[in-house]
């Protein structure tokens, strides 16, 4: 059986970080592209090179590093320079999603869960997704916990919603929805059937007999050289 991929994605405020963390505790490998989106923008590499060529060293701080929330406000408004920044780091950030699948591939997990919050934007990932999950919550939730969490009025959050592909329309094309729109113990039970349902399916049963078989046959080479020392 070979490995396979689930996406995870959602919208601002929807309550993603929430479900990761306990996907996480449950012991799923969880790639995360936010966290490498950062990683390779730091100073000396490729996509922080380019960026400084295209955007200026005003966008660094004083450490040197790029100063997220300038160069945020510099593409939230102008679509055309979020095209290029995006043309600079994802090639980057997918390279090294890659070498952490095949990390968890060599480890022995058959699926892994690739967090991106942009998935179903970015329509050419979700084909390499055996199934992709949507974390939702209604829109009047969603408006509510931003404004709480980041101190926005109503006017600003709204717009940093709207900036998104609604979760509505990004319900239609995920294959299981986490529903967040209640409380932690009602996302705690969907979280806790999905990860069910990804172990149950037929791709991780197989990966488990041929980790199981692997071990086993391990077990036993190590017990006849024990043996054979010993003796």
């Amino acid at each position: 059986s070979t490995m396979f991929l689930v996406g995870l994605s959602g919208g601002i405020a929807s309550g993603k970080s929430t479900v990761v963390a306990m996907l996480r505790e449950l012991g799923c490998a969880v790639i995360d592209a936010d966290v490498i989106a950062r990683q390779v923008v730091q100073p000396h590499s490729k996509a922080h090179q380019q960026i400084l060529q295209h955007f200026g060293t005003e966008i660094l701080l004083e450490n040197g590093e790029i100063n997220r929330e300038a160069l945020g406000n510099i593409i939230f408004s102008q679509p055309e320079k979020r095209r290029l920044l995006n043309s600079i780091t994802h090639p980057e950030i997918l390279k090294e999603m890659l070498k952490q699948v095949l990390k968890y591939f060599v480890l022995g997990y058959r699926y892994v869960i690739l967090d991106i919050p942009l998935l179903f934007e970015t329509h050419g990932l979700t084909r390499f997704m055996k199934y992709t999950v949507l974390v939702y919550c209604d829109p009047p939730t969603q408006l509510s916990r931003l404004m709480k969490r980041s101190s926005l009025g109503v006017a600003e959050a709204e717009a940093r919603i709207s900036s998104q592909l609604p979760l509505e329309e990004k319900r239609k094309w995920a294959t299981h929805v986490i529903d967040n729109s209640g409380d932690r113990e009602s996302t705690r039970r969907q979280v806790l059937r999905l990860h069910a349902r990804l172990e149950d399916s037929l791709d991780f049963l197989w990966a488990r007999l041929a980790v199981g078989t692997a071990v086993a046959g391990l077990g036993g080479l190590v017990l006849l050289l024990l043996r054979h020392f010993i003796s």
